[in-house]
């Protein structure tokens, strides 16, 4: 129940302050008198119920709480709490047996040491002729579950190695492919040794920076473009509420997602209509095609094992965006419980997106066209070898899209005896870059016009010849609307160009059809890890592109809430296990997009940026195209046609 209202907070959904986060800590050390071998795997918003959200009027009392993940190291216990900072108690504690939470940042630190100094470690290393192990990299990685009896109940990372010939060097050019060392995390101590014995090392360099690499000599012919804005952007923040031409949007936060989107609405006929309730990155995972085994455990689940969000950069004006940018920085909890500032996290910005819309009366010579603009809400992180930027845009027209742009380090190791890989490609001489695939799930708490939405799968198929087709050019579509979860399982067709559309049946639009929005894909990938693997088995929902399931805010994680060396079972596909009514009911989205990464040595040394992306867009949402209300643009140079005004048009 909703009673206080805490000082200076003036939404629900605002993110916990530092100072929300410290004394959500302290209360909860107190009250169960917690020792120092405690971390605070979590400590995020314990987000209202959505209905009081929904209702929720500016000025009304609320009280805040936080959700706190912990791991006794001492006692190798999970627990879960939620702590009213507003009462200053604790509101529940619940131990929940048989998981890990994800990777802290400590941890990582911690396990690099540990490495080093084993004895062990060592000794392989002065039998590759390596005396300094300050020049080691030890990358842990998530030890995934491949019901190795001696793993079960451990807290464990498993590391894989390469070497620097100096400090800035680019160790990925050297692998240190047979040496792999399992960590006991909770008592921080070498779990198992493995040397597979000595490859040989690759020997070409891989620096990209000028400064260590005499091959990089930066072009100077590249001329200055500036974006300004002379008169500021066009959009207007309250908190981590932000308005923008028709738009309404309010977001968040958090160690595991990342960019979580809030109540977003566009404006329309003076009213503002909402679209999403909440939405954000469920999971990543990044299964590896390489069954050697140097490569073979490695299945990394980004957000649930490690956390896009506790790993964002400090973004930098000019090199991570351009133009008249707003930031906004993260407020985490480290380990400890101390609150943790990730300056210039988020990033905020507008874009020119080149044409709107566009017309030319040929009889006429009449020419009308406008230009596009985007809003950009990102943010960059950096799992390992590997960086991500998450970008939502929202466009004049009604659309929203996310773009995941993917570039870093790939992942390298040497070739075994045979001096090749079929699993892999040669990227540099003696230097293998193992074949992989990375998905993103997005989670979309859809809210069309109000709470109750359907999914519609719409097909299309070729007319049958005859007295309607006697041409046989015809075609149309075939429609039908999801009743139960089990059936809404889907994947792509491009022969039937089958498409996923959101509706509200509730809500008609002009022509009496139910406001929807469509799923548009981009790229998208299945896996070809079998159902075997152990990785589908604790992702098995890679298997469909949609998933809808009835709204339930525990079911937020379509790996489960602790992937981390689960054996499966969990998260999306258990969920949908209850095939419960998903029509005009409160329903989430899942959709799952792929990235199909065949390296090449164009990848190397750092990788040119891919691009994946989805979007939602109206279909019969508005009456007719909602941005035609945009201004002429002004015309700037003789390469915009005017006829009267010094406007295009």
């Amino acid at each position: 129940m909703q009673t206080k209202k805490a000082v200076s907070i003036s939404h629900p959904l605002e993110p916990l302050t530092g100072e929300e986060i410290e004394k959500a800590v302290q209360i909860i050390k107190e009250e169960k008198q917690l020792g120092d071998k405690v971390r605070f795997a979590t400590v995020v918003l314990h987000e209202p119920e959505k209905s009081f959200v929904i209702n929720f009027q500016p000025g009304q009392e609320f009280s805040r709480e936080a959700f706190v993940i912990l791991l006794d190291n001492e006692s190798e216990k999970t627990y879960e709490a939620v702590v009213s900072i507003t009462d200053e108690q604790v509101q529940s504690w619940e131990y929940i047996a048989d998981v890990q939470p994800g990777i802290m940042l400590d941890e990582f630190d911690e396990v690099e040491n540990i490495v080093r100094a084993y004895p062990e470690f060592q000794e392989a290393l002065l039998k590759r002729g390596i005396t300094d192990p300050d020049l080691v990299m030890v990358d842990p990685w998530s030890a995934g579950n491949f019901g190795i009896k001696e793993d079960e109940g451990i807290r464990l990372a498993r590391t894989i190695c390469w070497v620097r010939k100096f400090p800035l060097d680019n160790g990925y050019a050297y692998p240190l492919t047979g040496i792999v060392v399992f960590v006991d995390l909770n008592k921080m101590k070498v779990h198992r040794f493995e040397d597979h014995g000595i490859r040989t090392i690759p020997q070409t360099d891989a620096n990209y920076s000028p400064e260590t690499s005499d091959s990089i000599v930066p072009r100077t012919d590249l001329k200055p473009l500036d974006i300004v804005q002379p008169e500021g952007p066009s959009f207007a923040i309250d908190g981590h509420f932000i308005k923008w031409q028709k738009w309404n949007i309010r977001f968040g936060f958090t160690p595991r997602e990342g960019l979580v989107l809030y109540n977003v609405g566009y404006e329309d006929k003076g009213k503002v209509r909402p679209i999403l309730y909440r939405a954000s990155l469920s999971e990543m995972v990044v299964p590896y095609a390489d069954g050697s085994f140097a490569h073979n455990t490695q299945n990394a689940f980004d957000a649930g094992e490690y956390g896009m969000g506790q790993l964002a950069n400090s973004l930098e004006l000019g090199c991570d965006c351009l133009g008249e940018i707003r930031y906004f920085d993260a407020v985490l909890a480290d380990s400890k419980g101390n609150a943790r500032t990730i300056k210039n996290a988020v990033c905020l910005h507008e874009e020119d997106y080149g044409i709107a819309w566009k017309h030319t009366d040929w009889r006429t010579n009449q020419v009308e066209v406008r230009r596009s603009r985007r809003l950009v809400l990102s943010f960059f992180c950096t799992v390992g070898n590997y960086d991500y930027g998450f970008y939502w845009s929202f466009y004049q027209d009604g659309t929203i899209e996310m773009e995941v742009k993917l570039t870093g380090m790939l992942n390298t190791g040497t070739f075994d005896e045979s001096g090749k890989s079929k699993y892999g490609t040669e990227i540099a001489p003696q230097l293998n870059a193992s074949h992989h695939q990375h998905f993103f799930n997005f989670r979309l708490d859809t809210m069309l016009d109000g709470m109750q939405n359907s999914v519609v799968e719409t097909h299309t198929e070729a007319e049958e010849e005859g007295e309607d087709n006697p041409h046989n050019n015809g075609f149309y579509t075939v429609s039908k609307t999801f009743k139960t979860e089990q059936e809404a399982q889907r994947i792509m067709d491009i022969p039937t160009q089958r498409t996923w559309k959101i509706v509200n049946p509730n809500s008609l639009n002009a022509v009496g059809t139910p406001v929807g929005y469509k799923i548009m894909p981009g790229e998208n990938c299945l896996p070809f890890a079998t159902k075997k693997s152990s990785v589908i088995k604790r992702a098995d929902f890679l298997n469909n592109h949609l998933m809808v399931t009835q709204y339930d805010p525990k079911e937020k994680y379509a790996s489960g809430d602790y992937p981390n060396q689960h054996p499966g079972g969990e998260g999306l596909t258990k969920y949908a296990e209850a095939d419960r009514n998903i029509e005009n009911e409160d329903l989430v989205v899942w959709y799952t997009m792929g990235h199909h990464h065949i390296t090449r040595p164009e990848d190397w040394p750092v990788m040119p940026t891919a691009y994946i992306n989805f979007q939602l867009k109206p279909v019969g949402f508005f009456d007719r195209n909602p941005a035609l209300d945009l201004p002429r643009p002004a015309s700037k140079s003789s390469s915009c046609h005017t006829k009267t005004g010094g406007s295009c048009h």
